[in-house]
């Protein structure tokens, strides 16, 4: 298996509780955040824990992702994800703190591609083109939703 580690930090000129009620209603993805999430659903919740069914958008495509998330009281959120229709998994890690600006958002996902034929294209398609498509469909979104 191929193994890309996807990592960026970005400084949203917010405080850390609001940016962190936005990004843990994961729920409200579809309407926060509509360029990468069609639907999200809860299919179970013990505590901080939540397996979870979204239809996602990404590389022109909708496509069903699994998800078993953690979330990080006042810090964030960690995730398992696991895609069947393009044969890959991961690990996600949202994690944020103050700073003196607003809150930083420290973001790292480290991608596992299991079908042979994505393994030729993963790196300059998931490598370069996943995180500026995240910054403009998340990052810039929350800044729209935050920022004053």
């Amino acid at each position: 298996m191929k193994d890309i580690t996807l990592h960026a930090k970005w400084l949203i000129k917010a405080p850390l509780k609001e940016v962190f009620n936005i990004i843990t209603d994961l729920e409200k993805w579809p309407e926060s955040f509509p360029k990468v999430a069609e639907s999200v659903r809860i299919i179970e919740r013990k505590g901080d824990y939540l397996q979870i069914e979204a239809i996602v958008k990404s590389f022109g495509s909708k496509f069903p992702v699994k998800m078993r998330t953690q979330i990080l009281p006042e810090k964030g959120f960690i995730s398992d994800n696991e895609n069947p229709k393009f044969g890959v998994s991961g690990h996600e890690e949202f994690l944020l703190s103050e700073n003196q600006e607003g809150t930083m958002i420290d973001y790292t996902y480290q991608v596992l591609i299991h079908k042979t034929w994505l393994r030729i294209i993963a790196k300059p398609l998931i490598g370069c083109y996943s995180m500026k498509y995240w910054e403009k469909a998340v990052i810039d979104q929350l800044r729209k939703l935050v920022e004053r």
